[in-house]
């Protein structure tokens, strides 16, 4: 099994900017498929944001297009997912997740097969 462990959250002013990541063990991570995925408290889970295996691949939320990057360095088994220009919102906890299965479903999150923790982020006003 992996083991995901994710930092860097935190509180942010609006229009600030936030770096999250997220370290895994136990596997390489270039077998999976790698997404942050957030809950608000109350709400479902929403996709963010996926990176294919090889890094080449990548998909956003609509609503965070443009303003976030998800990365991967396979050779450090990590995971990154650079916010900028943050909006003010519910606070979120935000959860690194992998994917055993194909490209296509990515945006689903009871498709992820291993979470981390999560790391919790809150962007005021």
């Amino acid at each position: 099994q992996v083991q995901l462990v994710e930092s860097g959250g935190g509180l942010v002013q609006a229009g600030g900017s936030l770096r999250l990541s997220c370290a895994a063990s136990g596997r390489t991570l270039i077998r999976y498929i790698a997404g942050w995925i957030r809950r608000a408290p109350g709400k479902e889970r929403e996709f963010v944001a996926a990176i294919g295996r090889d890094g080449a691949s990548t998909d956003y939320a609509d609503s965070v297009e443009g303003r976030f990057t998800i990365s991967r360095d396979n050779a450090e088994n990590a995971v990154y997912l650079q916010m900028n220009s943050l909006k003010p919102e519910a606070p979120a906890v935000y959860y690194c997740a992998l994917h055993t299965g194909i490209w296509s479903r990515h945006t689903n999150p009871s498709t992820y097969a291993y979470w981390g923790q999560g790391t919790q982020v809150t962007v005021s006003s």
